[in-house]
């Protein structure tokens, strides 16, 4: 195995590009490492590239499409660490949209390991009810009061 030094830079454009093809619709799995473990809210930790795909299927077969914004993301580095915190719009396959800032869904963070210039792991942090549907568990989803998005 070989081991490579990168800069915060190189880790930087890694994640960068992992949203690029989400937006896109693309793959990002020749992104991560064939050992990568990821995290999505509740659907749990994803560990080597079988259980990967098979999020990323379940996660699209819900998903339409998603755009990343960003433009206005918050990057935080340390070590092999980059962490992304930003916006999101999209549209479910139901034809249910969000938008950060209009929607309740829509913010989210990312923690990213990147090493050797594969994505080690990745853990996503975000309310995954794009609908805003879960009203029975939160009832203030439809009290009727000032929104705070």
């Amino acid at each position: 195995m070989e081991i490579r030094t990168m800069t915060d830079e190189q880790r930087k454009a890694i994640a960068l590009e992992y949203f690029k093809r989400m937006d896109r619709g693309e793959s990002v799995f020749d992104l991560l490492d064939d050992n990568a473990e990821v995290y999505f809210p509740k659907w749990g930790v994803a560990r080597g590239m079988q259980d990967i795909e098979r999020l990323f299927g379940d996660l699209m077969g819900i998903l339409a499409g998603v755009s990343h914004d960003i433009a206005h993301a918050n990057f935080v580095q340390q070590g092999d660490l980059v962490v992304v915190e930003g916006l999101s719009s999209g549209k479910l396959k139901n034809g249910t949209e969000w938008r950060a800032g209009t929607t309740f869904a829509g913010r989210w963070c990312d923690v990213f390991e990147i090493r050797n210039f594969k994505i080690q792991r990745c853990h996503v942090y975000l309310d995954p009810d794009y609908a805003g549907a879960d009203t029975a568990r939160y009832p203030w989803l439809n009290a009727d009061r000032e929104t705070r998005y």
